[in-house]
């Protein structure tokens, strides 16, 4: 499903070089759970973007659902990235559309027929738990609903592989459990879920495979 070989990252301000990730090597596997932690600046952000080709590394493969990203074309780019459902810690909701039409959004964009995408939408936002507010506004929604409304919005194309970047980091601990709960139910269903955090409460909370970054760097990998 996903995996680094010696992967680094290094970016560049001005003359001098950054370094983001240095000789990261994992692998996780269909159906896995993992649970990325460190702390702000650790790398987390820069190995999800590796992961869904929104960056390449410097040194090193990261392959990606059989597939090296970095021998990617763009159309073969495209097609990887509606293979992977990404959420981040802003929700990203078009404000002038109501969350069945965000849910729906990228299924119109791909020309999905009009009963299908009504059957996916309320299938998501069934599994989300945020049925009943189909019919409101981004501005009508608590911050624990308006997330659940972006998981929705990633899951809608049942990728088999969800991306999730501090998606419970704007919100206050209920809210956040309500998210993991929400997480967890996706991954029963068969998605291979990666969550990047920096609360390290929740990883232990979740009691899932965690890999550990400091400073660029995977120093644990446990679970």
């Amino acid at each position: 499903m996903i995996e680094l070989h010696r992967v680094s990252k290094t970016y560049s301000v001005g003359p001098v070089k950054v370094p983001a990730l240095s000789d990261v090597s994992f692998r996780v596997g269909k159906g896995e759970f993992a649970v990325l932690t460190g702390a702000s600046g650790a790398g987390k952000t820069t190995l999800l973007r590796l992961l869904y080709r929104d960056d390449l590394p410097t040194e090193g493969e990261v392959e990606v659902l059989g597939r090296d990203v970095g021998g990617l074309r763009r159309s073969q780019v495209a097609a990887l990235r509606r293979s992977i459902g990404v959420v981040f810690q802003d929700a990203k909701l078009l404000p002038v559309r109501t969350v069945y039409e965000n849910v729906a959004f990228v299924l119109r964009v791909l020309g999905t027929p009009k009963r299908e995408i009504t059957a996916r939408v309320f299938d998501a936002l069934r599994v989300v738990g945020l049925s009943a507010r189909a019919q409101a506004y981004p501005a009508q929604l608590s911050q624990g609903e308006a997330q659940r409304a972006a998981l929705a919005r990633a899951i809608v194309r049942k990728p088999p592989l969800l991306l999730a970047d501090e998606p419970t980091g704007n919100l206050d601990d209920a809210m956040a459990a309500e998210i993991l709960d929400v997480l967890r139910d996706i991954w029963t269903g068969g998605t291979t879920v990666v969550l990047a955090t920096h609360q390290a409460g929740l990883a232990q909370a979740l009691r899932r495979r965690t890999l550990t970054l400091e400073g660029g760097r995977l120093v644990k990998d446990e679970g």
